[in-house]
Order: C-alpha cells, then sequence, then structure tokens
C-alpha cells in the first residue's frame, strides 16, 4: 500500500524510522495487533532480564533427566526438567532467547539494508542496472533456500556472524523485488518529478521521497520475514549448522534431545512451543499492522 502521508508541520515527507514507529503506536486499534506485540514484548523482555530470571546456569550440569516440577538434591525445583546432560531446561530456554532476538533481528536489518539498496536501485535506475540485479535475484531466488543456507553455511562454518551472512545471502532478493516494485510505481509520482527539478542527488530521492512512501508493505513484510529468519535460525541449529555448542539455542536444545522424546518429550516439547509462541507472536503483530494499513 503506498502512503503519501505529508508532514504538516515541515511539509516534507516524514521520514522512515518516525512513520514506522507511528504504526507501532496505531497497535491499539488491532486486537490481534496487540497480543503479537504482547508475545513479543515478552520474550524481548525474558531476553533482557535473563540472568535475574533463570534459576541455574544453563551450562550447569545439575541432575539428568529430570521431569518437569522434579526436586533436585539441594532442595532446588526444575520446573521444566532437565535434559539428558543434566541441563536445567527453563535456564536454557531463557538464554537460549536471547540467542534468537540478537541474531534474527539482525540478520533481517542486513537482509532489509541489501534488499532494500538493490530494490531501489532497480526500480529507479532501470535499464542495465535493473536487469543485472533482477536476472542476479532470479538465479538466488531459483535454489530451495534451505539447501541454500546449508550450502553457504557449510562452506564458510558455523557461527553467528556466518549465520547473519547466509540470510542475508538468501532473503535480500526477496525483498529486492518487493522494493523494486513499489518504486517502479513510486518514481512516476508529483512529488519525485518535483524532487529531480529542484536537482536534488538520486541519493536523496531514493531515502527521503521514495523510501518513506514505500513503508506500509515494507514493515508488515519485515515482522511477517523476522519469524521466517527465527524459524530459520532453529532448523538451522536442529541440523547443527547454528551456534556452536554449549551456547543454548532453541533449534539445537530440539536435535540434542529428540531422541529421548519418546520418554522425556518434555525436553524437545518446551523448546518447541518457545520457537512457536515467538513467530506466532510475530505473525500476528504483522497482521495488526496490515489491518493498520488497510485503514489508512
Amino acid at each position: 500500500m503506498v502512503d503519501e502521508t505529508l508532514d504538516p508541520v515541515a511539509n516534507r515527507r516524514v521520514p522512515f524510522i518516525v512513520t514506522a514507529l507511528k504504526s507501532f503506536l496505531l497497535l491499539r486499534e488491532s486486537w490481534v495487533g496487540m497480543i503479537g506485540a504482547a508475545i513479543v514484548i515478552f520474550w524481548v523482555l525474558v531476553a533482557i532480564l535473563a540472568p535475574l530470571l533463570a534459576p541455574f546456569d544453563p551450562l550447569a550440569t545439575l541432575a539428568p533427566l529430570q521431569k518437569p516440577g522434579a526436586v533436585g538434591p539441594d532442595g532446588a525445583i526444575f520446573w521444566l526438567g532437565t535434559d539428558q546432560i543434566g541441563r536445567d531446561i527453563l535456564s536454557r530456554i531463557i538464554y537460549g532467547c536471547r540467542t534468537v532476538l540478537i541474531y534474527a533481528p539482525l540478520a533481517t536489518l542486513c537482509a532489509y539494508t541489501v534488499g532494500i539498496l538493490m530494490g531501489l536501485t532497480a526500480g529507479y535506475k532501470g535499464g542495465v542496472w535493473d536487469e543485472v540485479l533482477s536476472r542476479t535475484s532470479d538465479i538466488i531466488l531459483s535454489f530451495p533456500v534451505l539447501v541454500l543456507y546449508v550450502i553457504i553455511i557449510a562452506t564458510i562454518g558455523a557461527s553467528g556472524t556466518n549465520i547473519i551472512i547466509a540470510i542475508t545471502f538468501a532473503s535480500a532478493p526477496g525483498i529486492m523485488r518487493i522494493v523494486r516494485g513499489l518504486t517502479l510505481d513510486l518514481r512516476n509520482r508529483d512529488y519525485v518529478a518535483a524532487a529531480q527539478t529542484r536537482g536534488e542527488p538520486t541519493w536523496r530521492i531514493l531515502l527521503v521521497e521514495i523510501l518513506p512512501n514505500a513503508r506500509g508493505p515494507l514493515i508488515v513484510d519485515a515482522c511477517l520475514r523476522l519469524g521466517y529468519v527465527t524459524i530459520t535460525i532453529g532448523v538451522l541449529g536442529f541440523l547443527g549448522l547454528g551456534l556452536p555448542p554449549p551456547d543454548p539455542d532453541w533449534g539445537s536444545m530440539i536435535a540434542d534431545t529428540r531422541q529421548f522424546a519418546l520418554v522425556f518429550p518434555h525436553m524437545s516439547l518446551f523448546p518447541s512451543i518457545a520457537i512457536s509462541s515467538l513467530v506466532l507472536g510475530l505473525n500476528l503483530l504483522a497482521d495488526g499492522l496490515r489491518e493498520i494499513s488497510l485503514r489508512d
């Protein structure tokens, strides 16, 4: 949805970050978005307060294979049980939340930075720029995304930085296609022609005149894509391509305990619920933002 709202005070277009924040403030108009925001805020607070909330050191070996609610030798309660090594599952989920909420937003931000720059350039410049960037994106998008992740990380190694690089490489072309389509429409608007007449540089036209008016679809897509990235990080951890052990990682927690799932299902169940709840919150947040954008 293209938005041409002007700042009535300064008589100029509202910066992209400011309009994004205003969209989040309008979430009170959507109960779906409010629920999604509440879930996301809950996990953000859990990540921030992890040292205070976690009852044990997530790497400490305590009592192996304890069921939820079991009492340890020293009287401590394992609210979600322990894994096969004896590590407290609740503590590992709490600290694992930090991993997700650090690398997922960073990877999404990097992917959007690259994708937006590519899309703005292809849509506004056209010609050879458009052909080269579009064909490059088509080639990358032709690969199954999971296979692409596995190839990249298996080649350059498993680490937080390499996960961000892999997600950026695989996700930026899809973002580029969205931004390119919006730019092709917006570049013919009167305010862009006026900026060209004033002799404004290309970068200013792209970032000040075009990008803020493409914010609606991009904000919604960013929330959805953040959910996809969260799942991706979990899948990579499950495949052994996430963060190197022993760092808590929801995906690796599921992988490490899957062989005990029939007898001790809680070891895989609780990390799965954590991933699902965060992704659900991001999807509901995206739905709420979409509802608000359609009302404008």
